[in-house]
């Protein structure tokens, strides 16, 4: 999922909506060029309990690799 040019708190936003579509145990890779989507995504996923499993930074692009580990 890009979320290139979105500012906080619109990634983790669509990260969620995006994570409750999919399966236990599937893996969403959410991009964004926010440096504080950081940050942001190791709160959401700590408070939410889903995993992250890898981060990324790619010249201006953050990559999150979150595992959905709960309905």
């Amino acid at each position: 999922m890009d979320c290139s040019g979105l500012a906080c708190p619109m990634p983790v936003l669509k990260t969620r909506k995006s994570i409750d579509q999919l399966k236990v145990g599937d893996v969403l890779l959410m991009i964004s060029t926010d440096p504080g989507s950081r940050p942001d995504m190791e709160a959401w996923t700590k408070k939410t309990g889903h995993s992250l499993i890898e981060f990324k930074k790619e010249e201006d692009k953050f990559k999150f690799w979150i595992k959905k580990t709960h309905p």
